[in-house]
């Protein structure tokens, strides 16, 4: 027997009725397991608003963003499966930098590359390979993040299927909007398979984290260690990401969900003492509302899965 969620004197519901009608349903069903803050929320949504902000001037530079976003929170994003696990990673990660950073004196967008290697070139001394690997990780960060410091996704940083879908979704409604101009609506599919075919090509902070993993060679557990005692989590994030052949998003999820027992395992490739990961351990455990996940948890990736299926 289906539910409902229709009652007597109110046919049909609202949609705000609806929603969180489906909401209560959800929380009824587990009440013990953790919601979403309104930080989560709020950062989450935001990122996604700037994402599709950014992907829909790619497409075309005469969309009406405002218009496109008010629209799509009024029905709902086309593409809430695909966009809810990126733009929650990116959420945490984000919080567990600036919480981070609230506790300590470590910078939270771009880390110094002298503080990163003190053995770095000064002067008018070039830089060597490995510093300017780093630096190009840095790079790639700071990318990450609007003129104002609010978190964002990179379109470097985007799975090409999920950037695509989300270029297909801002297609559609721009079509509705000008259909009637046939030369301008035949314009939108190519605009689709140029931007599709040049963010295919754009590196983003997981090559960066790639090139940074395989020129440290030897210095990797020092590069990993100096990392996590800066609180340089992106770094971190990275080179665990490369190491384990994962993509960036994946790592950053893993890590922040994880058990404290599980961490060194989990970052045993960049071949850390233990003592060097207590900074690591304390701040995870010092942030609030964390999802941490059992040991034999897959939810990202469960949930990653489902979300492919829906493409």
């Amino acid at each position: 027997m289906s539910e409902s969620f229709s009652s007597p004197g109110i046919d049909p519901p609202s949609p705000t009725l609806s929603a969180r009608l489906r909401e209560l349903s959800d929380y009824l069903a587990a009440p013990a397991v953790g919601r979403l803050t309104e930080e989560q929320r709020a950062l989450s949504l935001g990122i996604a608003r700037r994402l599709a902000v950014e992907v829909a001037a790619r497409l075309d530079a005469s969309i009406d963003t405002d218009a496109l976003w008010s629209e799509w929170l009024r029905g709902g994003l086309p593409s809430a499966a695909r966009l809810a696990g990126i733009c929650f990673a990116r959420a945490e990660e984000h919080r567990w930098r600036e919480h981070s950073a609230q506790r300590s004196s470590a910078p939270l967008i771009l880390v110094d590359v002298e503080a990163a290697h003190p053995d770095a070139s000064t002067g008018n001394e070039p830089l060597s390979d490995i510093d300017r690997a780093y630096l190009a990780l840095q790079i790639a960060d700071r990318r990450r993040f609007d003129a104002l410091g609010n978190p964002g996704l990179a379109v470097a940083d985007v799975d090409s299927e999920i950037f695509r879908a989300l270029l297909l979704d801002i297609a559609a409604w721009r079509l509705a909007e000008v259909s009637a101009d046939q030369s301008r609506s035949s314009q939108l599919g190519e605009a689709v398979r140029i931007a599709s075919d040049k963010q295919a090509k754009e590196p983003g902070i997981e090559q960066a984290g790639r090139d940074y993993f395989e020129i440290l060679g030897s210095e990797l557990p020092r590069a990993a260690a100096s990392a996590i005692a800066r609180h340089d989590w992106p770094t971190l994030i990275a080179l665990a990401a490369a190491a384990h052949q994962r993509a960036y998003t994946d790592m950053a999820i893993t890590l922040l969900s994880a058990e404290t027992a599980a961490l060194p395992s989990l970052l045993a490739p960049l071949r850390l003492a233990h003592a060097a990961l207590a900074p690591l351990e304390a701040s995870l455990v010092m942030l609030p509302a964390r999802a941490v996940a059992d040991a034999s948890s897959g939810d990202y990736a469960e949930y990653s899965a489902a979300a492919g299926r829906t493409r």
